[in-house]
């Protein structure tokens, strides 16, 4: 019996070594993945070099842990910031980064964690782009320098703009927004590997707008443009129209004139030709016609209303008196 307990003992001690042996490995072996550095801390200090190489990796268990950076891009995004260009005008601008971790031993010294980068980033690009927007003009921000816009591409594209805005958008660009920001990576690299681990890849403006209470004066004012361009289409319209009217009115009147000449020439022509037919019948028989003009007579002055008080001896009813009974 005592040899069974013995044998159960030490199987279970066995057991308890094996799985015991397990953790302890278990807490020596870290693995690396290819995206990643790390770094092996004890007791919070750094020891050792960064592991930046993928793989399986060994430390003393219980006593040291491991740190693991990101190495590959990562993104910054500021908050949008209303800054002044060099012509005064108030835009709102948001600009965009990319960094990664090239010292995780510098990095984990100076800022500890990404979180800790982002906020120092904060301050070093946005004092960057504050620097650099604020000396410069406001066309040379919008614009790249191998930009170029002609007034035959304004005509092509049927783009009406105010005489200044035309001007601005043909001028020649010297800076332009890629050396701008060119430059604004340059200014805020400067320094970031040595004191804190961080390489800084690129700056890009994200976003560019006017400040509210500006936007609203560039609404107003493209408003008044395209009334002033209206009321000039308009004017335009009136006078075209002006014109048409008289032509028309002009063309009427010489077609009036002309139908009254006609109608006038028409008319003489007539009573010339009823002229000569009385002529030529009064010379057939001037009694004969002399009694049918005085008939005729009658007829239009003679009516069933017609009171007529005349001497019965008047020339008038000499055609009655002389008339067989």
């Amino acid at each position: 019996m005592n040899k069974n307990l013995l044998k159960s003992a030490g199987g279970t001690l066995f057991l308890v070594i094996l799985i015991g042996g397990a953790f302890v490995l278990k807490s020596s072996v870290y693995f690396v993945d290819q995206g990643e550095q790390a770094l092996v801390l004890q007791f919070g200090r750094p020891i050792g070099d960064a592991i930046t190489e993928p793989g399986i990796h060994f430390k003393t268990p219980f006593i040291q842990e491991v740190r693991r950076y990101d190495k590959r891009l990562l993104s910054w995004d500021g908050d949008p910031n209303q800054i002044p260009t060099r012509g005064r005008e108030f835009i709102s601008i948001d600009t965009t980064a990319r960094w990664r971790i090239v010292d995780p031993l510098r990095f984990l010294m100076s800022v500890r964690d990404e979180n800790g980068a982002q906020a120092r980033l904060d301050d070093i690009i946005d004092s960057s782009v504050r620097d650099n927007i604020s000396s410069t003009e406001l066309t040379e921000i919008v614009r790249s320098k191998d930009w170029s816009v002609s007034e035959e591409d304004l005509q092509q594209a049927d783009v009406v703009q105010p005489e200044d805005e035309s001007a601005a958008l043909t001028e020649e660009i010297k800076i332009g927004r890629n050396t701008l920001t060119g430059k604004i990576l340059e200014e805020a690299s400067r320094g970031l590997p040595e004191q804190y681990g961080i390489e800084l890849v690129d700056v890009r403006i994200k976003r560019l707008n006017y400040i509210p209470s500006v936007r609203e004066q560039v609404f107003q004012r493209m408003i008044s443009e395209r009334q002033r361009i209206a009321a000039q289409f308009q004017s335009e319209g009136q006078g075209e129209a002006s014109r048409i009217t008289g032509d028309t009115s002009r063309q009427l009147a010489n077609i009036r004139s002309e139908a009254r000449r006609r109608a006038e020439v028409i008319r003489g022509e007539a009573d010339a030709e009823a002229t000569r037919i009385y002529n030529d019948a009064y010379a057939e028989g001037p009694e004969f016609y002399a009694l049918l003009r005085t008939l005729e007579s009658y007829a239009r002055t003679l009516g069933k209303q017609t009171e007529l008080i005349i001497s019965s001896d008047s020339e008038y009813f000499r055609v009655l008196r002389n008339m067989a009974p």
